[in-house]
């Protein structure tokens, strides 16, 4: 009799293992979603902002969202819409900084955006446009560093 329990809880041992519990996406949960959001709308207000003449009020919104652009690049696969959120709020950093004559900061922050979508699959008309401007922002600094 303890031959078979024995026997027994040896093949039973021998079975295929449980699968892996498959990860959440964290990209399809609400905080991430409201966090997209939030991070795009904190993008276009620091850009209305900047463009109204209020560096100050627009580096500030830009600092508040770097946790947050951090935060949704952070997940495995992130959505468009967070990378472009973030993008955006890197682009406006740069221009920034290139309007107070720091090129080489400004073109760290625009080389950020190159990589992020010089990378980015699938390739869109969208985000092709997004390359060219970091290209073209790039250049710009470069032409100024020159100087």
């Amino acid at each position: 009799m303890r031959a078979w329990l024995l026997a027994f809880a040896l093949l039973a041992a021998c079975g295929p293992a449980p699968a892996p519990p498959v990860p959440k996406d964290p990209t399809t949960e609400a905080w991430y979603a409201q966090d997209v959001t939030d991070l795009t709308a904190m993008a276009h207000q620091a850009s209305d902002l900047f463009k109204n003449g209020k560096p100050d009020d627009a580096a500030a919104l830009i600092e508040k969202g770097e946790p947050l652009s951090a935060k949704l690049l952070a997940v495995r696969n992130p959505t468009l819409a967070a990378v472009e959120a973030a993008s955006d709020l890197d682009q406006l950093y740069g221009q920034m900084l290139f309007s107070n004559h720091n090129y080489g900061w400004a073109r760290l922050m625009f080389q950020k955006n190159l990589a992020r979508w010089k990378t980015w699959t699938p390739q869109t008309p969208a985000t092709t446009a997004r390359l060219k401007a970091a290209q073209t922002a790039i250049a710009q600094c470069d032409t100024k560093i020159l100087q």
